[in-house]
């Protein structure tokens, strides 16, 4: 077998740990280092703690499976053998006919839970609060209740990577209410959370969400055909995705074809956030007598981009839309209205823009009569920020600093550095080798590592394989690799077999201000190139690594201002060419100037890495 002639060749390391079987994955990168890398330096502990954690046996029988294309047979063990992020597969649906409280619960199947009820309250507290990854299913849900409350408090707080499904919520429920307060509260990396055909054909329904998604990071959330057919329902997003970044929000035939003075309300939608996206599709088209509400929508928000596409369509019958205090954000983005009102028949509709502000709307194919445009802002500048305390809503402090503050006894924020992907490990190359790692067998890859259709896995896979397709940028040498071999091959390619990996020591000083301590510049700080890793969220350890040239590269002791005890030692690296760079890239934001005029620094953050020629002056 393959695996057993590459473990074997060279199974006498010049220098192999006594106590490491020679065999084993971790013990065959020790060889390959001291094969691929012409220095004398010590191997990384760093790169050596990613290695895979399989022994021998293991790692020779999942490498014939994956050769096989059997891996899926035994996931949740491979996974756990492996060091993987996987999601469990969902344990049969929970049923109950009576009033539960579910407090400090997670990762169950609430499938067709709480269907056919008649009144009675269920209420989820605390749900999956501080997990980091939870799998969450309740398809159907409240399906044909009558009268029936359903409460989510504090739900899935302080989560990550969270797997969400409310498939057929409420359909055909009668009255009753559905409540999601704070929910998903300061999540990171939230993935997907789904509300399709959400309280479809329901009556007199009320649904409210409070605060929800608020101070999050990077997720997508889908709201597809929710409250179609409806009669007579409220729906409420107040404080929705309040100071909340890079969120992805997409509401597809949402409250289509509802009658009876459906009502729906944003409030402080996305306020105070950084480059959400928000996508409304067939939003209330064929509505009956409705009322729709956009107060402070996107207020003081940074970069934002807001699609109505088909918006309010063939509506009926004194239908009402209200865009007050909406699109008065910093933005350089669109805000696209297409198809908006159009067709809408009866002489009562009615559309409002109210103080609404953006240099950058466009409305195509719009409705010729009954919209109303009060203090419209059409044609004015869009204001820009300038560097200090007006931007750190959208830039953290101490992201990115200039050169000259990496000197001794400079006092200065530090960002929050902590690593907040899953933990995983590299799989070995004889694995790694055997797996697909290509958009074109995303249906294999869903196979493997059991994603369904649009889960989150799905998405992760997705999100990771399209940027490591991603064309390079000019000037940059790219590639993702899944082996610390693949790595080491990588970087030396690009920079010779003389290199060393420099990563930062933990993540101790994130988010409160440090001094910084003893300097050293690598290579005596000349300006020279490196090989820059980032981590990329994927069922194994995946880094995104590319060449990034002219650049200095620094270490650097990390002090407790008010002890002056050394807590961590960091790496920065100081980019000198950013000719190239946006000119709404944070760097200029927040240290105001503009792309080419200034170098930008950075720490290298806990978990990612650095890779350059050896620097063997000591």
């Amino acid at each position: 077998m393959q695996v057993e002639l590459e473990l074997a060749a060279g199974a006498v390391g010049d220098d192999m740990n006594a106590k490491e079987n020679p065999f084993t994955p971790k013990a065959y990168l020790m060889r390959y280092w001291d094969k691929t890398i012409h220095n004398s330096l010590p191997k990384s502990p760093f790169l050596l703690s990613k290695a895979s954690p399989l022994d021998a046996v293991d790692s020779s029988r999942f490498a014939k499976l994956a050769k096989q294309g059997t891996l899926s047979t035994t996931l949740p063990s491979f996974c756990s053998s492996a060091n993987l992020f996987c999601f469990p597969d969902l344990s049969p649906s929970n049923r109950d006919d009576t009033d539960s409280d579910f407090a400090v619960y997670n990762n169950k199947n609430f499938t067709n839970y709480g269907s056919g009820k008649v009144g009675g309250v269920d209420s989820f507290k605390n749900y999956s609060n501080g997990e980091p990854v939870p799998n969450l299913s309740f398809h159907r849900y409240s399906g044909e209740s009558t009268s029936h409350n359903d409460k989510f408090n504090s739900y899935s707080s302080q989560g990550q990577f969270i797997n969400q499904r409310f498939d057929k919520y409420g359909s055909s429920a009668s009255d009753g209410a559905g409540d999601f307060s704070t929910y998903n509260p300061d999540n990171n990396d939230l993935g997907i959370s789904q509300f399709t055909t959400y309280s479809n054909q329901g009556n007199r329904r009320a649904q409210s969400f409070s605060t929800y998604s608020n101070k999050g990071n990077a997720g997508k959330e889908s709201f597809s055909s929710y409250g179609n057919n409806g009669e007579g329902a409220r729906n409420e997003f107040k404080a929705y995705l309040h100071d909340t970044n890079a969120m992805e929000t997409h509401f597809k035939s949402y409250s289509e074809a509802a009658h009876g003075g459906a009502n729906d309300t944003f409030k402080s939608y996305g306020a105070d956030g950084a480059f959400p996206i928000e996508f409304f599709k067939s939003y209330g088209n064929g509505g009956n007598a409705g009322v729709e509400s956009f107060k402070e929508y996107n207020l003081n928000t940074f970069i934002a981009s807001d699609y109505f596409k088909t918006y309010a369509e063939n509506s009926k019958a004194s239908q009402k839309v209200n865009f007050a205090a909406y699109g008065t954000s910093i933005s350089a983005r669109p805000h696209d209205f297409t198809r908006y009102g159009q067709n809408a028949k009866g002489h009562q509709n009615q559309i409002d823009f109210k103080t609404y502000g953006s240099a950058y709307t466009k409305f195509k194919d719009y409705a010729k009569s009954g919209v109303t445009f009060a203090n419209y802002t059409e044609g004015t500048p869009v204001p820009k920020p300038s560097s200090g305390s007006s931007v750190n809503r959208w830039v953290e402090p101490g992201k990115f600093f200039r050169e000259s503050m990496l000197k001794n006894g400079t006092l200065m924020p530090m960002p929050d550095i902590r690593d907040r992907m899953p933990r995983r490990s590299f799989l070995p190359r004889c694995i790694v080798s055997n797996l697909p790692f290509t958009s074109s067998k995303l249906n294999q890859l869903k196979e493997i590592f059991h994603a369904s259709d649009n889960s989150t896995m799905e998405s992760i896979i997705k999100d990771a394989l399209s940027d490591c397709e991603r064309a390079p940028s000019k000037g940059e040498t790219k590639r993702c690799v899944g082996s610390a071999e693949d790595m080491i091959d990588f970087a030396t390619s690009v920079l010779g077999n003389n290199v060393a990996l420099h990563t930062t020591e933990n993540a101790k000083g994130s988010k409160q201000d440090i001094m910084i301590g003893t300097v050293k510049g690598i290579n005596g700080g000349e300006v020279t190139k490196s090989v820059s890793c980032h981590q990329s969220l994927y069922p194994y350890l995946v880094y995104y690594c590319h060449s990034v040239p002219e650049v200095r590269v620094y270490e650097a002791d990390i002090l407790e201002p008010k002890t002056m005890a050394k807590i961590n030692h960091g790496v920065a690296i100081c980019h000198l060419d950013t000719s190239s760079w946006s000119a709404t890239h944070g760097a200029f934001l927040t240290l105001g100037s503009s792309p080419g005029r200034i170098e930008v620094c950075h720490w290298i953050f806990e978990n990612d890495l650095t890779w350059t020629i050896a620097d063997l002056r000591g």
